[in-house]
């Protein structure tokens, strides 16, 4: 990194509020030579957030600074990674999770020592052969195989039951059992508007794991992508903000010339999925308390969605 562009703190600084996150002492500033420099963090940040880079070099670098992919995958597991897959979109449409994102994140996975891999969307479609058109025009199926990912066509799903602790509304949910019986689960979706829930991001990518997710629609969105999470947190989230769908969410159009997409080349990574929704909200411009399901969540302490009470850590590449 001898060539990496240097910032003087004015200048990360101005970096860092582009990306929506500084907020007082809280926010650790990354610059290009963080780690020539010995300036790590003290611990585990509670979010890392990299801008200005391609998508598999950005999560090289946001699991680095989240201390390493072996933090969260040991030798001999089984990982489950869940993109947003939901439509049969091209990647420049922005409503699917970017595929050379999705690959780096199986690859990382097998280098921290996992046994298997899974990819899989519970797709919205009602045959088997659109699902398959989802999983090829996405780019993830090929992307997953290339990395030697297992990708689980939707019809090889097999559901369980599930009682929801907590859950005001969502009192049960049918969960496939690869999602059950996994040792790490990593959720990887893509920030997109979504015409009902104003934003898809973490929590709402959670949907996707569901079979009686048209419940959710008829008894309150809002309530039960927060309730959901009482269930199960993922164990790493990873949002793809590299191209954001503005408009006309969550499919988007056909044509990714119709599609308002902009392009922000930002990643986040975080345990915390309330934090990292909050976050991602900041970077499409809304405000975290504005989006029902993030108020909700963290009313309901499934995370924090208060930014400057974070360790928060920003790169700009």
């Amino acid at each position: 990194m001898a060539d990496a562009k240097k910032f003087n703190r004015r200048e990360l600084i101005s970096k860092g509020l582009s990306l929506g996150l500084v907020a007082g002492g809280a926010v650790i500033l990354g610059k290009p030579d963080f780690l020539l420099a010995k300036e790590k963090p003290a611990g585990i940040p509670d979010l890392v957030a990299v801008k200005n880079g391609e998508p598999d070099a950005m999560f090289k670098k946001a699991i680095e600074l989240m201390g390493g992919m072996n933090q969260f995958v040991k030798k001999g597991q089984t990982v489950v990674v869940k993109p947003n897959i939901g439509f049969p979109r091209v990647p420049e449409v922005g409503a699917t999770t970017n595929p050379l994102l999705i690959k780096t994140i199986i690859e990382s996975c097998y280098a921290a020592g996992a046994k298997r891999v899974y990819v899989f969307d519970n797709v919205v479609t009602t045959t088997s052969s659109n699902a398959r058109n989802c999983y090829k025009l996405s780019g993830i199926e090929d992307a997953a195989k290339t990395a030697r990912g297992i990708v689980v066509p939707i019809d090889d799903f097999s559901f369980r039951r599930v009682k929801i602790p907590g859950g005001k509304t969502l009192k049960t949910a049918d969960v496939p059992g690869l999602v059950l019986d996994c040792d790490v689960f990593i959720n990887a979706p893509v920030l997109k508007h979504h015409s009902s829930a104003h934003l898809s991001i973490a929590m709402k990518n959670l949907m996707g794991i569901v079979k009686n997710r048209m419940e959710y629609h008829l008894t309150g969105l809002d309530q039960c992508i927060a309730d959901f999470c009482l269930y199960r947190k993922p164990d790493l989230n990873v949002v793809d903000a590299y191209r954001v769908l503005m408009s006309r969410g969550p499919s988007g159009p056909v044509d990714p010339k119709s599609a308002n997409v902009q392009l922000k080349k930002t990643l986040l990574i975080s345990k915390d999925i309330v934090a990292i929704d909050a976050a991602a909200a900041r970077i499409f411009g809304k405000e975290p308390e504005d989006i029902g399901y993030i108020k909700i969540a963290h009313a309901q302490k499934t995370g924090n969605m208060i930014l400057k009470e974070l360790k928060i850590v920003t790169y700009a590449m």
